[in-house]
């Protein structure tokens, strides 16, 4: 059975005291008012992950991290290993956000490697894909989806897939204050699932979680989780603001 999952990416934002305050604001919430049946998980930036790890259950609420290196150890200055963040205490690693392969320039190759190192130190990748403003408008975005999860995911046998969480990431909704229609994140989310049915059958596909990131916001998250193939969302700026938060999380 899938599971529903509401995961926040803080981003570049919040010092480590505002972090933990911000943490211990969400965990009170989640506490008043649970939803038992929804995985909740925290993404902030690297120095806030072993403050914000003492918040977490393991059982409910969960830590990731958003990125790891491309290799498992050695001299990449300012760069941080799975391994290490497997260390504090981490279960998810998001890869491949559409922020780090636009600024950074990071490939379909690079984030393979970067699955496979989160998978063998023992972290769930959240694994985003999406199109651009220009792939959307001239109809490839199809063909862009499917070439990100060939290229970076579909080298993996099927119990290195189940342990991997998707994110469609229509970029030209990220932040944009534009979201992808209700229809829209259907289309694209059965088609992920299709593509998984393809390559590794039915039962699989089932069985992975694909989430929806893209402004979704606690206005907007309850008609996108209505659709069968959307199962929760990948929040970002809502994701700091403790009340917006738990209402998406209670919008299953």
């Amino acid at each position: 059975m899938r599971k529903k999952i509401v995961a926040g990416n803080w981003k570049m934002n919040k010092t480590l005291p505002e972090g933990i305050e911000l943490v211990k604001e969400i965990k009170e919430l989640i506490t008043k008012k649970p939803a038992s049946d929804v995985t909740v998980i925290l993404a902030p930036p690297f120095i806030h992950l072993t403050e914000v790890n003492k918040f977490v259950d393991n059982k409910q609420m969960f830590l990731s991290a958003q990125n790891c290196a491309s290799e498992a150890s050695g001299a990449y200055t300012g760069e941080v290993s799975a391994q290490m963040i497997k260390s504090v205490g981490a279960s998810y690693v998001i890869i491949g956000h559409s922020e780090r392969r636009g600024y950074y320039h990071e490939d379909n190759a690079i984030l393979a490697k970067k699955v496979n190192l989160a998978l063998e130190n023992g972290l769930s990748p959240i694994f985003c894909c999406g199109e651009n403003l220009a792939e959307r408008e001239s109809g490839k975005f199809f063909d862009v989806i499917k070439k990100e999860l060939a290229e970076s995911l579909f080298g993996l046998n099927k119990d290195a897939l189940l342990k991997v969480v998707i994110a469609y990431e229509p970029i030209w909704a990220i932040g944009t204050g534009k979201t992808a229609s209700p229809d829209q994140a259907q289309e694209i989310h059965q088609f992920i699932r299709g593509l998984l049915t393809e390559k590794y059958g039915r039962e699989l596909s089932e069985n992975i979680s694909i989430l929806y990131g893209g402004s979704c916001n606690a206005k907007n998250a309850k008609e996108l989780f209505s659709n069968h193939d959307v199962d929760g969302g990948l929040i970002g700026g809502a994701s700091l603001k403790p009340q917006d938060f738990l209402q998406i999380i209670h919008s299953f």
